[in-house]
């Protein structure tokens, strides 16, 4: 393992533990270089309440990248609304690490918009 990557997961330790300190549902991004992917998991961390990602049919438009800003904020919008169709109105945010900048931050912001609080 790199050591970029260990240092990116050191902090996504870091979170996880202080949101399951606080028992609040965590909104988890993890991106790869060809997708994107968002869940939602319950306060204890032990199942998951929703989810979506670039791999969702309908999401990313056929022939679209499923690795740019677009693409990132269909999975926001998409992940706020399957929490709002599971009761769940405000969460905590785990970005697993990764710099709140560019794609993160643009599924954070669609999210926001789509009605989620965290």
């Amino acid at each position: 393992m790199h050591k970029k990557n260990k240092q990116r997961i050191k902090k996504a330790t870091k979170t996880r533990i202080k949101l399951r300190e606080l028992g609040v549902p965590a909104l988890s991004v993890h991106k790869t270089g060809q997708h994107l992917y968002a869940q939602i998991f319950a306060g204890d961390g032990r199942s998951t309440l929703a989810s979506a990602s670039t791999k969702d049919k309908g999401l990313v438009a056929d022939g679209g990248s499923c690795t740019n800003i677009e693409a990132a904020k269909a999975v926001g919008t998409a992940i706020a609304e399957k929490a709002k169709k599971a009761g769940i109105e405000s969460v905590g945010f785990d970005r697993s690490g990764f710099i709140y900048h560019g794609k993160v931050k643009a599924l954070a912001d669609a999210a926001r918009e789509a009605g989620l609080k965290f």
